[in-house]
Order: structure tokens, then C-alpha cells, then sequence
């Protein structure tokens, strides 16, 4: 039986937390290595510009965003892997990750940085035209529909957001409103109500997003009424929430109903020693790649901290 490899910082996930934590572990010559996961580079491979990142004055593609991160933990002596951690045993130091189901690796520390991802309303249609007019994020994909109409379903800050960036690019706005009510803030909703290009359908559900190859209408459905009304359209963006990237830890870290990892308070410390958690996995306030970035290196800095104890 091979032996199996050992590390002193296993960093898991690869946004901006994930390659911030391996700048600071690789300068602090933890020799970390980092496993990228299914989506090197996390939510921001699927933006595109980003302008509210300091230290881009003209704005970076967010993709580009993540090479640069990833380019400068190697020059700092980070190893990155492609590949994903499919099992964790915490009840044993060193702890003990299981690599694409075929290898394991024993780790005295570990960093978790796997992020969240966009939540679906689950509809086969949805799917089938993901890409094709249906997105998860307008903010990434609405200027591609520039002067056309679209829709957003959401009822949150968020999808109050995007509907406001939209109504700036397109000549019209449908939003989608399951209840009687939006639960954004108020200050949201008035600005969505004042747009006058936006229109919002209370007490409505999408039943099926329409078209052959790509986005042509959505059909709505009135939960008071039940009447059902065919919307055209060329694309339709779902802004319900996003689920943190936990599950791999359900049962073994500490967690809120959500799934988002709970941290120590002013750390990034979880409920296990030696095992820390950054980014948007444990952040749903911020959600930011700017706060994503320094809670990488709190925890580079509390595992740092806490392998000096291991000496």
C-alpha cells in the first residue's frame, strides 16, 4: 500500500479565499497545497468585469482576476492542483482527505475555501437554456441582451439589484415576485418600484422557461388566479440565493440551517482545532471577492498560528 502523502496546510478551494490563504501559507513557508475543485476560481470565472476590486483602477475580467491570483501563490511556492477533496476524517490528527476518490493525503492543517453557489428554481427548462438566455448572474451576462427584454425571479436585495442593472441596459425588466411581498430592503424595493421600465409580477411562479435553442418567453402562473401568462422575452436571470459549497463537512463542522460554516467570532476558527474556514462557505453577509480575499488570510494567519503550536 502506497503511503500516504503528508502536508502541513491543506487548502481546499480556489476563489479569491482559497488562493489568498495559499500567498500567506506559501510566504509563511507552510508549503500548502491547494485543491482548485469543479470550478477553479470559483464564482468570479463566471462574472465579467470587475470594478470594485482595489488595485484595478480600468477594472479586471473576473476570470482574468483568478489567473492572476493563482499566478502570483505559485510565485509565492503555493502547489495547486487540479482536483477535488471527495472525503474528510477530522476525528484524527493528522486529519485525513480523500483526493478524486483515489488517493489520501494527511494534512496538520486544514483551510476550507470552497465558496457557494447560484440556487435554481429546478426546472428542466431552466437547465436546458442555461447559457443559452437563462443565467444566474446579470451583472456577468446582461449586457448580452442590451435593449431587449428579460426577466429576473427574486424577491431579495440581490435580485432588487440586478433587476436595477438591468433596467439600465434593457429596455425592459420583468420581475418575478413569488409572494405578496419582496423581503429586500426597503430602500431596494422603492428604488425597484421608482424604475419605470421594470415591471413586477406579485404572487407569481415560473412554470416553464419557452424556447427551442434559446430564450424566447417565460411562462408565469398567478397563485391567487391561477391564470397563466405567456411573457416574451430573450433571457431570464434566477436570483433566489445561493447555497454554500458545505456538504462534504455536514456532520462534522458546525454549520447554521443554511449550511453556512459557523466561525469563532474575529477568527476563522471552527468548531474542530486546526481546521478553519474562509470565504463565501462561511460568509452570507458580504459575499464580496474583496472580503472573500481577507478572510483567506486570517486563515493562512490562524493556521499558521495554530501549527507554531504543534512544535
Amino acid at each position: 500500500m502506497n503511503e500516504n502523502e503528508k502536508v502541513h496546510c491543506l487548502i481546499i478551494g480556489s476563489g479569491p479565499a482559497g488562493y489568498t490563504a495559499a500567498i500567506y501559507a506559501a510566504r509563511a513557508n507552510m508549503k500548502p497545497i491547494l485543491y482548485q475543485g469543479l470550478q477553479p476560481g470559483g464564482q468570479l470565472t463566471i462574472t465579467t468585469e470587475v470594478e470594485n476590486y482595489p488595485g484595478y483602477p480600468e477594472g479586471i475580467m473576473g476570470p482574468q482576476m483568478m489567473i492572476d491570483f493563482e499566478k502570483q501563490a505559485i510565485r509565492m511556492g503555493a502547489d495547486i492542483r487540479w482536483g477535488m477533496v471527495t472525503k474528510v476524517d477530522f476525528s484524527k490528527r493528522p486529519f485525513l482527505c480523500e483526493i478524486d476518490e483515489e488517493k489520501w493525503i494527511e494534512a496538520d492543517s486544514v483551510i476550507i475555501a470552497t465558496g457557494a453557489s447560484a440556487k435554481w428554481l429546478g426546472l428542466e427548462s431552466e437547465q436546458r437554456l442555461n447559457g443559452h438566455g437563462v443565467s444566474a448572474c446579470a451583472v456577468c451576462d446582461g449586457f448580452f441582451f442590451k435593449n431587449q427584454e428579460v426577466a429576473i425571479v427574486g424577491a431579495g436585495d440581490t435580485a432588487c439589484e440586478e433587476a436595477l442593472y438591468l433596467s439600465k441596459l434593457c429596455t425592459k425588466v420583468h420581475m418575478i415576485v413569488r409572494g405578496s411581498a419582496m423581503r429586500a430592503s426597503k430602500v431596494m424595493q422603492d428604488r425597484v418600484l421608482k424604475t419605470p421600465n421594470i415591471t413586477v409580477y406579485w404572487n407569481s411562479e415560473t412554470v416553464e422557461v419557452l424556447g427551442e435553442h434559446k430564450v424566447d418567453s417565460v411562462k408565469l402562473k398567478n397563485n391567487k388566479t391561477n391564470e397563466e401568462t405567456i411573457v416574451p422575452l430573450k433571457a431570464f436571470f434566477v436570483a433566489i440565493g445561493h447555497q454554500p459549497n458545505s456538504s462534504l463537512f455536514a456532520g462534522i463542522i458546525d454549520m447554521d440551517e443554511q449550511g453556512y460554516i459557523i466561525t469563532k467570532p474575529n477568527s476563522t476558527k471552527t468548531n474542530i482545532e486546526g481546521v478553519f474556514a474562509c470565504g463565501d462557505v462561511q460568509d452570507k453577509i458580504y459575499r464580496q471577492a474583496v472580503s472573500a480575499a481577507g478572510s483567506g488570510c486570517m486563515a493562512a494567519l490562524d493556521a499558521e498560528r495554530y501549527l507554531g503550536t504543534l512544535e
